[in-house]
């Protein structure tokens, strides 16, 4: 697989994909140093103090369950078992907790489908692939997702919602390149791409609105029956 020239030279993520049906079991430091790596803090020479990782797990589930008007910084000490003095020497703020969690996420799906993407491959196969994909990063970092997700158009800083809007932009261009490229080789019918584009992505943001990791589907196995509702309809087929 060729990588996708828009990350030629960029740190690429590593998402392992867990087999069909397994249930994967997430350590604390494996949740840590997923978290650190999505969200671009360190490298592995220098790696971000294991407190601050932990504070930004605990905070992102507490945002994604709570909100992030309804968590308090007390609530995230309480959660990480540590004192508001030592929340407050690595983050003054909410806001400081949560501005490299939005940035980081929104960033990072684009990079980890982009990398999966291989622009020599039919335009179907990578319609699967740019689903599928986005799925496997949202059931790997579902807590950080949700909680970027909550506060995305919130931001008052419209500097850093420029950026994200950029990052965001990035990722449905893919996704209309991907499509128009299906229409021109006749793979898919004309229709418009950008609307058809914005139902793709409705699809997938939806996820964390209803998605059980407990329940008995992945969410990349759902999504690939996403596609093949899409792409085949749903009209029964004709033999």
């Amino acid at each position: 697989m060729r990588a996708h020239p828009a990350l030629t030279g960029r740190r690429l993520l590593r998402i392992r994909h867990p087999r069909a049906g397994a249930v994967p079991v997430r350590e604390p430091g494996r949740l840590m140093e997923d978290l650190s790596e999505v969200l671009a803090l360190g490298d592995p020479e220098n790696p971000p103090p294991e407190r601050m990782m932990q504070i930004l797990v605990a905070a992102s589930r507490l945002f994604a369950t709570k909100g992030f008007d309804g968590t308090s910084m007390r609530d995230i000490a309480q959660e990480c078992g540590i004192s508001k003095a030592t929340l407050y020497h690595y983050f003054p703020d909410k806001d400081s907790i949560i501005r490299p969690m939005v940035m980081g996420t929104t960033r990072s799906i684009y990079a980890h489908v982009a990398a999966h993407d291989d622009p020599g491959r039919p335009p179907l196969e990578r319609l699967r692939t740019f689903m599928v994909e986005t799925a496997v990063f949202f059931e790997r970092f579902r807590w950080a997702w949700i909680a970027g997700s909550a506060i995305f158009w919130n931001d008052p800083q419209v500097r850093r919602r420029k950026q994200r809007l950029e990052w965001r932009d990035r990722y449905e261009a893919l996704l209309r390149e991907i499509i128009s490229a299906g229409i021109a080789r006749g793979d898919i019918c004309q229709m418009d791409v950008a609307l058809a584009g914005r139902l793709v992505v409705s699809a997938l943001n939806w996820l964390p609105r209803w998605y059980n990791p407990a329940g008995p589907m992945k969410a990349p196995d759902i999504v690939g029956q996403f596609y093949d509702m899409l792409v085949s309809g749903f009209a029964p087929r004709k033999d």
